[in-house]
């Protein structure tokens, strides 16, 4: 049975292309808020009081979504949030993105934008 199911994500990536990795991959791409680094807690909370963020200029804007590796929305539904790295001199690669207004969904990227994990409760 393991096999059928092998080939068929196999099947469907060749077939699908992009579009099947973000299908198949934002079913089993999870992370739980308690296996969040603890920069990661802190920003979703900040998230959900309206800020402050470290990054104003940045926090909170537009993520357009340009690789499609979330589900696809109208222009303006995800919004990105720095995750700060430490050590790192710059914003780092960590994200938060969020999807709706107020937000209903919530996705945490370590890799900027390569992959996401939804983010669970």
């Amino acid at each position: 049975m393991m096999r059928f199911w092998l080939r068929f994500l196999l099947l469907a990536t060749l077939l699908l292309g992009s579009q099947a990795h973000a299908f198949f991959g934002s079913l089993s791409n999870t992370i739980r808020v308690d296996q969040l680094p603890p920069e990661g807690r802190q920003v979703l909370e900040q998230i959900r009081q309206g800020g402050p963020f470290a990054y104003p200029n940045k926090d909170g804007s537009i993520f357009n979504n340009f690789e499609k590796r979330l589900p696809q929305q109208p222009r303006g539904y995800y919004r990105e949030y720095t995750v700060p790295t430490p050590g790192a001199r710059n914003r780092g690669a960590r994200r938060i993105v969020t999807g709706g207004n107020p937000p209903v969904e919530f996705y945490y990227t370590e890799d900027h934008y390569k992959s996401f994990r939804q983010i669970k409760e």
